[in-house]
C-alpha cells in the first residue's frame, strides 16, 4: 500500500503540459512542446523570476497559459509597452499577492503588459523539463538574451 500512495502523491505534484504558440519562442516551439511541470513551488511560494510558469488566464479562466515569471510582489519591473511600434518603457511595482509574467517573444505575447500583474492564486505549476519533441529533451533554459 505504501508504494501506491507514494505514486499517487507524485501524480498530484507533477503534471504534463502541452504548450504551443509563438509567445515563448525561442524557449518553446511554436508547433508545441510537451513539458513536465511541478505543483509544489506554486504552493510553497518557492518561485523566482526566470521560472517558466503555467497559470489560468486572467482574461479567459478556462484557458491555461505558459509564460516566464519576471517579477514577484514588491519587485520593480520595467517593461517595453508596445515593442512593435516603439521602445517606450514603463516601470511598475508588482502589487501584494501578484506576479508579473511575460512571454520570451515580446513581439507576439499577450501577457502582463496587457492584462497587468496576475494574482498568485492563478499560478498552477512551474515547468522545468522539455520532454517532446525529443530534439528539445532537457531542462528549460533561462530566458535568452
Amino acid at each position: 500500500m505504501g508504494g501506491w500512495s507514494s505514486f499517487t502523491s507524485i501524480l498530484r505534484t507533477v503534471c504534463l503540459v502541452q504548450t504551443y504558440g509563438p509567445s515563448m519562442l525561442p524557449t518553446l516551439n511554436i508547433t508545441g512542446n510537451l513539458v513536465l511541470a511541478e505543483r509544489i513551488s506554486t504552493r510553497t511560494v518557492k518561485l523566482r523570476p526566470g521560472d517558466v510558469v503555467i497559470f489560468r488566464s486572467p482574461e479567459s479562466p478556462r484557458k491555461i497559459v505558459c509564460k516566464r515569471l519576471i517579477g514577484m510582489e514588491g519587485d520593480h519591473v520595467t517593461y517595453v509597452v508596445d515593442p512593435k511600434n516603439n521602445d517606450g518603457c514603463e516601470t511598475i511595482v508588482v502589487p501584494k499577492g501578484h506576479v508579473w509574467v511575460e512571454g520570451d517573444n515580446i513581439y507576439a505575447s499577450r501577457d502582463s503588459r496587457y492584462f497587468g500583474a496576475i494574482p498568485y492564486g492563478l499560478l498552477q505549476s512551474r515547468a522545468f523539463w522539455k520532454l517532446l519533441p525529443l530534439k528539445d529533451f532537457g531542462p528549460l533554459a533561462p530566458k535568452p538574451k
